[in-house]
């Protein structure tokens, strides 16, 4: 019996020995999955890093990511504005499909489907710890919230396992920053009162109190004052928790790190969504007067110093060759866009969009046409790529890439190309929102008949693309879309409306 008793005694530590070797060689497995970021900017246009042509903006930590990764000279956001983006990139899916999927008030309830697979939903099913931080944009919550309760749904019902996010823009109320699904430092004793619809009886306005602003705003932007800074929409209370917009980038920075530092053992990816250089720009002291072009050129500077920051952290903690790193855009740029900041008389001979034709708002190639660099330091070598690729593409892309289903219904696999093992990307690709597409197939670009004016006014004065007439241009021929050529060449103009037309109906 003794016997029998050391035998079953050395069987069962044997048993448990080899499941704790076998999870220690899953957990080792496990970890050397790469670490995936990516880094998003707000407005940057094609022409303002330096890795891409800039001479009057000094761009060196976003450059890094260039110069030791891919470069792609055709990688796009999915649409001209934001909201649609950022719903495209996390989705998969083309935002012209989405109604709701578009510039969003800032009480808006979220777009996104809580029941759908989405770029983080998918990568937490392959084992990686998720996490967002910086601007949203995407809706919070539902059509009657309670800003001072709990603020869902939201990025933690959409795949992400922690979230610090400004609360929609910042130049749109409620002013604060969400931690999860609470807003950050909000004192219950004052709670918060958000309105899109009327004032709070006693509250200033820029419309109405200039005189409280440092700001100025040029057109829209007069309603609630908060930092000398009046914004869209109305708010009232909640003084403990509002954010100075100064200090947002280093806020942001320090989430980011503190997420990477928490989860530096296991795999993670972060989308780390910065705010530069969406207004209201403004830089912190420490980089006030760093360039010529004003504030925007000086928050973009700032923007590349927080990039900067978090690339020597991981450096810090070794974990740099064992992380991914995609830097891009949600759309393209735009000089005043609702402050008097002399964006547009300090700008000189800069050319925010490059050589490429709009910026953000319009259907010509600046509007989506964006800084796109993709970084695994010690496994791709560093190049430059003519691929075709789009943010939408990442769900699929780093499905394929981490062994996992992808159910998106727009993205492509385009792992390959992303990773620099081909030139071959997508072959078409609709960009806009539900209010107006373009087409871009091969080196060609479509813009179908759209009424509406040409430009977006007086103030952000960008070509918005739309005619009345069918414009067909040749990019690599004709990167600055100067030529149109549809009328000469009407088969090709047929050909991609077909092409159009079939990506539209899902075939």
């Amino acid at each position: 019996m003794l016997k029998l008793h050391n035998i079953k005694a050395l069987t069962f530590l044997m048993v448990v020995s080899f499941i704790s070797c076998k999870s220690g060689i899953d957990k080792k497995e496990n970890n050397k999955q790469p670490n995936i970021i990516v880094i998003y900017a707000d407005d940057l246009g094609f022409g303002d890093v330096s890795a891409y042509g800039s001479t009057a903006l000094k761009t060196p930590n976003i450059d890094r990511i260039a110069d030791e990764g891919i470069k792609f000279m055709n990688g796009y956001a999915a649409s001209p504005t934001c909201s649609p983006s950022r719903y495209a990139l996390l989705s998969g899916n083309y935002p012209f499909k989405k109604k709701n999927a578009r510039v969003l008030p800032g009480n808006a309830p979220l777009i996104l489907d809580t029941s759908k697979q989405t770029l983080p939903s998918m990568l937490r099913d392959a084992g990686y710890t998720t996490g967002v931080v910086g601007k949203w944009h995407l809706g919070l919550g539902d059509e009657n919230m309670d800003w001072n309760g709990e603020i869902k749904p939201g990025p933690l019902e959409i795949g992400f396992d922690e979230s610090y996010i400004m609360a929609s823009t910042n130049d749109r109320v409620p002013s604060v920053y969400v931690k999860g699904h609470r807003i950050d430092g909000l004192d219950p004793k004052d709670p918060i009162e958000v309105s899109y619809k009327e004032n709070f009886e006693g509250e200033p306005t820029g419309k109405e109190n200039p005189e409280l602003l440092k700001l100025h705003p040029s057109h829209g932007h007069d309603m609630s004052i908060h930092n000398g800074i009046s914004r869209i929409g109305f708010m009232r209370g909640g003084k403990s928790a509002l954010f100075t917009d100064e200090n947002m980038g280093d806020d942001f920075l320090r989430e980011s790190k503190a997420f990477i530092d928490r989860n530096k053992e296991k795999p993670f990816f972060l989308f780390y969504s910065l705010h530069q250089p969406h207004v209201p720009r403004v830089p912190h002291p420490r980089f006030v007067g760093k360039t010529n072009l004003g504030p925007r050129g000086d928050v973009i500077t700032e923007a590349d110093w927080d990039v900067g920051q978090l690339l020597d952290y991981l450096d810090e903690l070794k974990l740099t060759e064992n992380t991914i790193i995609i830097f891009s855009s949600d759309n393209g740029p735009v000089l005043d866009d609702g402050y008097k900041t002399d964006a547009v008389e300090k700008n000189g001979n800069h050319t925010p969009a490059g050589k490429l034709r709009g910026g953000k708002y319009s259907l010509f190639d600046g509007g989506t046409h964006v800084p796109f660099m993709l970084m695994w330091k010690g496994t791709i070598e560093p190049g430059i790529s003519n691929a075709l690729v789009s943010q939408m593409d990442l769900p699929a892309s780093f499905a394929s890439f981490t062994g996992q289903n992808n159910t998106t219904e727009d993205g492509e696999n385009v792992i390959n190309a992303l990773l620099g093992k081909s030139d071959q990307g997508r072959q078409s690709l609709i960009l806009g929102r539900t209010n107006g597409i373009s087409i871009r197939h091969g080196d060609w670009i479509l813009i179908p008949p759209h009424k509406g004016p040409k430009s977006t006014g007086k103030f952000t004065n960008i070509e918005t693309g739309r005619d009345t007439i069918y414009q067909l241009y040749n990019v690599k021929e004709d990167i600055g879309q100067q030529h149109n050529v549809a009328l000469k060449y009407p088969e090709m103009v047929k050909k991609i409306m077909e092409e159009m037309n079939k990506i539209k109906a899902g075939k």
